[in-house]
């Protein structure tokens, strides 16, 4: 399986959401608020990746870049509609739980299988890839909490 097809658009959706989720909800934003930057970030930013993806493909090669630019929308739409899915079904605070811990399974499956078919340590990718994951999260908390102190 040709797992670059898929690669981007699912760490771009779980690392962009995550931190949409984590940072907005340090700063209070009401649920109503957070769905729908979420689903800004489903739609528009979505676009926006796999059309930069797009001409950074096309600009080395001709070959595949409409598969890819499909699967990366594609792959990037259906990891953020879950991730809205658990906002509208579950309360925020449950949501948010639910969705860091699917999105870390999405980045450790991920990186397991392309280590794997790589003959990479497994565990050193899949650490590697969470660390900075996690930081991701850390920093995003870290910026919510920075911008309600400074300006509450």
């Amino acid at each position: 399986m040709d797992l670059s097809r898929f690669s981007f658009g699912a760490t771009s959706a779980v690392t962009s959401s995550l931190a949409l989720l984590i940072g907005l909800n340090q700063l209070e934003v009401p649920k109503l608020g957070i769905l729908g930057a979420l689903l800004v970030i489903a739609f528009a930013d979505n676009i926006a990746d796999s059309l930069g993806m797009h001409i950074y493909a096309e600009s080395k090669s001709k070959s595949h870049t409409r598969l890819s630019t499909i699967s990366n929308y594609l792959t990037r739409l259906g990891i953020s509609l879950l991730m809205i899915a658990f906002v509208v079904a579950l309360p925020l605070d449950y949501a948010i739980a639910v969705s860091v811990v699917f999105g870390l399974a999405v980045i450790a499956v991920l990186s397991y299988l392309i280590a794997k078919s790589y003959g990479m340590d497994t565990n050193r990718v899949v650490a590697e890839h969470l660390i900075v994951t996690g930081l991701v999260l850390v920093a995003s908390q870290l910026i919510g909490s920075s911008i309600k102190a400074l300006f509450s």
